[in-house]
């Protein structure tokens, strides 16, 4: 499968199967997540979905802060997502996709990261035209308030990654559902 980076990025990642998502593995002793999303249909709801999520415009349209310096996600680039102003989370991509029916990626958790783990936003375009965002993920708590929360921290995962759909199929373009 052809994808954009030779080799994993280098860096202190705060678990050790990195790339994993790739694979769609979930390495024991981590939470699985697997959202997948219709978006709606067409080359060009595709390409539109496909911009968002690669250059950070479906995060933001989120309401999610993303401090980078990189214009479009690329293996290696550093990202530090704020939630609510408050929570800051350091990542670094550790892996691009980028052909004709599929693009996306995925980011790494560094150290200072409320999670440990590994998150994935991939768009594609099916053979009969319908594109669809797969939000793939592992992770487990790392810092003691994440631990502590348990299953709802899980319900916040499953929920962001059910909203991911709904802001990119309204930026895309696609069919309202």
């Amino acid at each position: 499968m052809p994808h954009s980076d030779a080799s994993l990025p280098e860096g202190p990642f705060t678990y050790a199967d990195v790339g994993a998502t790739r694979e769609g593995r979930c390495p024991p002793g981590f939470n699985p997540l697997h959202v997948r999303t219709r978006i709606g249909e067409g080359v060009d709801v595709f390409e539109r979905a496909a911009e968002a999520v690669l250059t950070w415009e479906m995060h933001r349209a989120m309401g999610v802060g993303i401090r980078t310096d990189a214009a479009k996600a690329a293996p290696g680039v550093d990202v530090t997502v704020t939630l609510g102003g408050v929570i800051k989370a350091p990542c670094r991509i550790v892996w691009t996709v980028d052909e004709p029916r599929r693009k996306g990626w995925a980011y790494g958790t560094l150290p200072g990261h409320p999670e440990c783990g590994e998150e994935a936003f991939v768009v594609d375009r099916t053979g009969d035209g319908t594109v669809w965002l797969t939000v793939t993920a592992f992770s487990r708590g790392a810092k003691w308030y994440a631990r502590a929360a348990g299953p709802a921290t899980r319900g916040l995962q499953h929920a962001y990654a059910r909203r991911c759909g709904v802001v990119l199929r309204r930026l895309a373009g696609g069919e309202d559902m």
